[in-house]
């Protein structure tokens, strides 16, 4: 099974096109070691060359430019994109659909029922898309069953809700349901696995069974401190309110990797571009490394 990183940031990607906090102005100039990522999404594999898309971020085009295995060039029109799979509805996982319209044939696409609901009516892409290619639907069960994608030999999947948080137009943005976000597994024909979560908002037992069961897991690095936004002056809401675990503090995400079996790889994504470790030179960097704490970075790949 192979994995490879297409986005690693979080929403509005790094550095955000209107930002100049520490993080972002640095980059630019190069006053900050740090390296520009584009929105996180993932792909998967059994054989490399027919491949899951996991979540579709709006930067989707100049990641399929940046990934010459999506392109295998078996025809006149090609992808190696066999299917799509979203984690939850938000903007920054679900916009990149609608630069996929010129399929000759229906996407297909997995998500759970609140999200096909979310973007069939809070924001309809999938109705859009109706005008286009289409879209040919597939639920996700919740109870981590395994179910597999067509033409993507291989790999076995399963999901469980997560604690996090609907999209802001998603009618239940303050009561969150199951599939609202979710944490899923990619099973390799080996049994080894991939935990896969970039959206997770509070620690619970049925998702700490499923992270140590995994051979790496790929966890949601959005906030380094829960007040970050605030403290900077962007935003009234803290990580947490918004459906993020931080890294740092009691109950935060660091504490939470530490108490993973040993061997495992532990690895952050969806990271924001106000977060400190995005400086490779930043103590909270540092602090990573002295944890064996990886952090994802557009390209990144491995094999299972």
């Amino acid at each position: 099974m192979q994995v490879r990183v297409l986005g690693s940031a979080a929403g509005g990607g790094f550095p955000q096109w209107n930002c100049n906090c520490r993080n972002c102005a640095g980059v630019r100039s190069g006053a900050v070691k740090a390296t520009a990522r584009t929105q996180s999404s993932i792909i998967v594999s059994g054989n490399g060359i027919d491949w899951a898309l996991i979540n579709a971020s709006p930067d989707i085009l100049a990641q399929i430019r940046a990934t010459p295995a999506l392109q295998p060039n078996r025809g006149t029109r090609d992808t190696g994109i066999a299917g799509v799979l979203l984690m939850d509805g938000q903007v920054d996982h679900s916009t990149g659909l609608y630069m996929l319209r010129e399929r000759g044939r229906p996407l297909p696409l997995w998500c759970a029922d609140p999200v096909y609901e979310d973007l069939t009516q809070g924001n309809p892409i999938l109705k859009v898309l109706e005008h286009y290619c289409g879209v040919e639907r597939h639920g996700i069960p919740l109870d981590d069953t395994p179910f597999a994608i067509d033409g993507v030999e291989g790999v076995r999947f399963s999901a469980i809700p997560l604690a996090s948080k609907a999209a802001p137009y998603s009618p239940h943005r303050e009561q969150s349901v199951d599939g609202d976000n979710m944490g899923l597994t990619l099973m390799a024909e080996s049994g080894r696995r991939v935990f896969y979560a970039p959206g997770l908002g509070a620690r619970d037992g049925r998702v700490d069974a499923m992270m140590r069961r995994a051979d790496v897991v790929m966890v949601d690095g959005t906030f380094w401190t829960d007040d970050e936004m605030v403290a900077l002056g962007f935003s009234k809401k803290t990580g947490r309110s918004i459906g993020h675990l931080p890294q740092s503090g009691p109950g935060g995400m660091l504490e939470w990797l530490d108490s993973l079996p040993p061997g495992t790889r532990k690895i952050l994504i969806h990271i924001n571009n106000t977060n400190p470790i995005l400086d490779e030179d930043s103590p909270q960097r540092h602090v990573l490394t002295a944890h064996g704490v990886e952090v994802a970075v557009d390209g990144m790949a491995f094999e299972l």
